[in-house]
C-alpha cells in the first residue's frame, strides 16, 4: 500500500461518508458487505451507497486499531490492503468480480479479528481466478513468515501477498503490460519485508545474524544485450539494493549473476545461451562502474532454460511484451556487517 494510494483512498471514502443518502443500510458483523450490481452503479445515489459500505468496512478496521491491534499487524494490515484494491479498482470501474471479492477477503479478516479467532488463516487466495505470477516473489514472502523477523515485516509481507494477487488479477484482463506496475508494488514490497525482517530486534532464525542476501532482477528489451536497452525501472532495483547496502552499513563480499532469455528461438539452437551469456556480462560492467570489485561478481547463463512467465497462447507483439519478465539476469548480493 502505498502512500499516495492511501490518501486517495481515504479523500474518497471521507467523500463518500459525507455524501452517502440516508437508506444505505450497512451490513454487521458476519454478515456480507455487498457491493451493488455493476449494472446498477449508474447513478450518484448508488455510487455514494457502495462507498459508504466501503467507508463502513475501513471504520470497522480502525475501530480494531482504536482498540489496541497494531496497524502493523499481519491480519489487519492485510484487511486494509484487500481494502485498498478493492476500492482502487472500483475507483478504476473494474466491472468484474475482483473489487466484491476482494471486499470479501477483507471482510473475512475484520470478522475474525472482532471474534478474536485463533489462529487466524494466513493463505491468500487467488481471488477471481487471478493468474499467479511471480513465483519467486511468493516464495521469498513464504519464508519470511517463518522468521522472528517476521513481527517486524507483518505489513509488507500482507500488502505484497494481496498486491500479487492484483497483478495475477490485472494479466488476466489486460496481460502483462497492465500488470506491471502491480508486479513492481509487489517487488518492492518483498524487497522492504526482507529489509524490516533483518533490522528486527530479534535475529531471524534461518538467516546468519551477519550475513543477508539481497536480490534484483534486470530486464531487457527483446533480442538487446546492451545497457541501453535494459529497462529502467529494474536498474533501479539495482540501485535500491546498492542503496540499502549502505543504509545498513553492510559490505558486499559476493555477486552472482545468472543471465537468461526468453523461449523465442534464434537463428541457431545456441543462439539464446550466448544472448544470456552477454546479458550477464553486461550488467558485471555496470556494477563495476558502480565500484563493485569485479574479482567479486560471479556470472553464469542459462539461456531459455528456465522460464518464470510462460504466456501461452500468445503470439507477435503481445507475447514479446508478455515473456518481458524472462529476459533478465538475477542479481544477488551476498553481504555481511
Amino acid at each position: 500500500m502505498t502512500p499516495r494510494r492511501t490518501r486517495l483512498i481515504t479523500a474518497l471514502l471521507l467523500g463518500a461518508a459525507c455524501s452517502a443518502p440516508s437508506w444505505a443500510q450497512q451490513p454487521g458483523a458476519g454478515q456480507r458487505t455487498e457491493l451493488l450490481p455493476q449494472k446498477a452503479r449508474i447513478t450518484d445515489e448508488a455510487l455514494y451507497a457502495d462507498h459508504s459500505r466501503y467507508q463502513a468496512t475501513q471504520d470497522r478496521i480502525q475501530a480494531l486499531n482504536d482498540g489496541g491491534r497494531p496497524v502493523r499487524d499481519y491480519h489487519l494490515s492485510k484487511a486494509q490492503c484487500w481494502l485498498d484494491v478493492s476500492f482502487h479498482e472500483y475507483s478504476r470501474n473494474d466491472r468484474s468480480d475482483f473489487p466484491q471479492l476482494a471486499l470479501d477477503e477483507s471482510v473475512k479478516l475484520i470478522d475474525g479479528m472482532e471474534r478474536n479467532v485463533s489462529p487466524m488463516p494466513t493463505d491468500t487466495p487467488l481471488v477471481n481466478d487471478a493468474r499467479y505470477l511471480r513465483e519467486d516473489l511468493w516464495k521469498r514472502l513464504r519464508v519470511i513468515h517463518g522468521t522472528p523477523g517476521f513481527e517486524c515485516a507483518q505489513q509488507a509481507v500482507a500488502c505484497g501477498e494481496v498486491e500479487l494477487v492484483h497483478a495475477g488479477n490485472e494479466f488476466n484482463q489486460q496481460q502483462w503490460r497492465h500488470a506491471k506496475p502491480y508486479i513492481q508494488m509487489a517487488e518492492d514490497l518483498t524487497n522492504d519485508a526482507e529489509a524490516l525482517a533483518r533490522q528486527c530486534a530479534v535475529e531471524p532464525a534461518v538467516v546468519p545474524p551477519q550475513q543477508a542476501v539481497l536480490t534484483a532482477n534486470v530486464v531487457f528489451d527483446f533480442d538487446k544485450d546492451t545497457q541501453r536497452h535494459i529497462r529502467p525501472e529494474s536498474l533501479r532495483a539495482v540501485d535500491d539494493a546498492l542503496r540499502r547496502v549502505s543504509e545498513e552499513k553492510r559490505r558486499i563480499t559476493g555477486v552472482q549473476l545468472i543471465g537468461h532469455a526468453d523461449r523465442l528461438k534464434g537463428p541457431t539452437d545456441q543462439y539464446n545461451q550466448g544472448l544470456s551469456e552477454r546479458r550477464a556480462q553486461t550488467v558485471r560492467q555496470y556494477l563495476i562502474g558502480k565500484g563493485i570489485a569485479a574479482d567479486i561478481i560471479n556470472y553464469e547463463w542459462r539461456g531459455d532454460t528456465e522460464q518464470v512467465q510462460a504466456c501461452d497462447g500468445m503470439s507477435g507483439a503481445k507475447l514479446r511484451e508478455c515473456l518481458l519478465p524472462n529476459r533478465r539476469v538475477e542479481v544477488k548480493f551476498t553481504t555481511e556487517r
